[in-house]
């Protein structure tokens, strides 16, 4: 009898064990598929869109065709790189107040250009490993294309109302991002334009230095001083907001927990970079 008890002991032990190990390995997969959800929604997010926006502000300089490739039809190797290419703010420390990017063009390794920028962020926020099919085209046609993409939503310059931070604006020759608009109607501006990659506003209607400039200069000069020094920060003329196409991003593809969009242009450059005072 002692030896069929403990048989049985071992038995219901044994059982006990088998019950245990088996919700572990649930416990296991909740937990992992709870941490996988969480990366996820952080990865394709409005928050990690302007962390990656902001890695080449500053220390980029402008280089016709930066970002494209050698044939000049589509992404380079840099915008099908995880990450900001040492390169660029190496070239980048080596200039002065006078850089001239004419004297510079097609050094496609030293730098970005404006839809070379663009499709360098996109994929950087996209994509989880180097060298897939890219994201650089036309700066004219980016907006259009990464809503053919399926990323958003597609609005033409004549149907644009407002300018959410994320925004993707196509217009000829040129291509940027809007990071918020301020009271004034103002929108400030995200994008690479010569001298570099820089924080910008655009004007008021009738020409007059708006709040979204004067953000824009403020922030620089307080964390790009030595950029703000050698090259101040140019206004954006106020055809940005009237030619410019839209692409708005999915809300259901990037995730917003901190209501980014949603936020005016002095909340979301705090929320970038840390409140300071701006004297308008």
């Amino acid at each position: 009898m002692k030896n069929l008890s403990e048989k049985a002991l071992i038995g219901i032990l044994i059982i006990i064990l088998m019950f245990l190990c088996k919700n572990i390995e649930n416990c296991k997969k909740i937990h992992n598929k709870a941490i996988s959800m969480a990366v996820s929604d952080f990865y394709h997010s409005m928050e990690r869109l302007l962390l990656l926006a902001k890695q080449p502000l500053g220390k980029t300089m402008y280089i016709w065709g930066g970002g494209w490739n050698e044939e000049d039809t589509g992404a380079g190797a840099e915008a099908v790189t995880l990450g900001v290419s040492p390169k660029w703010e190496k070239f980048a420390l080596k200039q002065d107040k006078n850089y001239d990017f004419n004297a510079t063009r097609y050094q496609i390794h030293d730098g970005l250009d404006c839809s070379g920028y663009m499709g360098w962020l996109v994929y950087n926020l996209m994509e989880t490993e180097d060298g897939k099919p890219g994201y650089v085209v036309s700066s004219s046609k980016m907006a259009k294309f990464l809503a053919e993409k399926g990323f958003g939503e597609y609005t033409e310059s004549s149907k644009v109302e407002d300018w959410q931070p994320g925004d993707i604006m196509s217009m000829e020759g040129h291509v940027w991002m809007a990071l918020g608009s301020c009271e004034d109607g103002s929108v400030v501006v995200l994008h690479a334009s010569p001298p570099g990659v820089t924080l910008s506003g655009t004007v008021l209607s009738n020409g007059d230095e708006s709040k979204a400039v004067k953000l824009a200069k403020t922030y620089m000069k307080k964390y790009y001083p030595k950029w703000y020094e050698k090259y101040g920060v140019k206004a954006c003329g106020y055809e940005y907001l009237t030619d410019s196409d839209q692409m708005r991003w999915s809300e259901e593809l990037l995730k917003d927990r901190y209501q980014l969009r949603r936020k005016k242009a002095e909340d979301v450059l705090e929320w970038m970079f840390g409140k300071i005072q701006v004297e308008y």
